[in-house]
């Protein structure tokens, strides 16, 4: 006989990620951000549990330098912020004018320091080589597999050793899963997953969060 405080067959997922995303409250500003970010078109903001352990990360590392690979509307760059120490950087690179645009905004709405965060118009066949190598506590791709797996090499360049890389969207809708699914999107996925996975440089997982989230600490 079934207790009544278990929950219902098949249920326990949906009513944990229900409680993992309550957990990770979200600011007033972070909020209107999302809000924002999900008008934009082919937009993904990260969930709340994925920015709770984005901030999470950030303070273990006690990052000082991050980059952010597409701006997300802002929001993932507040998440980041909120882990990093309060001299930290972050760097956000975004080739859409629109998502670049609803960062600033959310920036501004939190009262984000100007020197604590750039913007940057641009892909990342154009920013990373203006980027230091090995000079950055984290790297996270928060925008779209397509816009940067060819870049994933130059990406974990710019990681230092005891650093962390995170892809954001891996596990969304399941696709990469299904062996049938041959998009352009989820075979971006699958080669950055081989990629990071086959590196013995770096130590990764896949944590089963929001849209899911891939994390890889460099350790050597």
């Amino acid at each position: 006989m079934m207790s009544a405080q278990q929950p219902p067959p098949g249920g326990g997922n949906e009513l944990g990620a229900a409680y993992a995303d309550r957990f990770a409250a979200e600011s007033p500003e972070m909020q209107a951000a999302r809000h924002r970010t999900h008008a934009l078109s082919g937009s993904q903001p990260v969930e709340p549990p994925v920015g709770a352990v984005l901030a999470v990360l950030a303070a273990t590392t006690g990052a000082r330098s991050v980059v952010s690979i597409g701006s997300g509307g802002g929001l993932a760059a507040l998440w980041l912020l909120r882990g990093m120490r309060p001299d930290g950087v972050l760097t956000a690179l975004d080739g859409d004018p629109e998502q670049l645009r609803a960062a600033r905004t959310a920036l501004a709405e939190a009262r984000v320091p100007a020197s604590r965060a750039r913007l940057i118009f641009g892909t990342p066949g154009e920013v990373l080589p203006r980027l230091s190598p090995g000079g950055y506590d984290m790297v996270c791709c928060a925008g779209p597999p397509r816009e940067y797996a060819e870049h994933l090499p130059g990406l974990l360049a710019l990681v230092r050793v005891g650093g962390t890389l995170t892809c954001h969207g891996l596990l969304e809708g399941g696709r990469i899963a299904d062996r049938t699914a041959r998009d352009p999107q989820t075979v971006a996925w699958r080669e950055i997953s081989r990629t990071i996975r086959d590196d013995d440089s770096l130590l990764p997982a896949v944590l089963p969060i929001g849209s899911g989230l891939l994390v890889a600490t460099k350790r050597a």
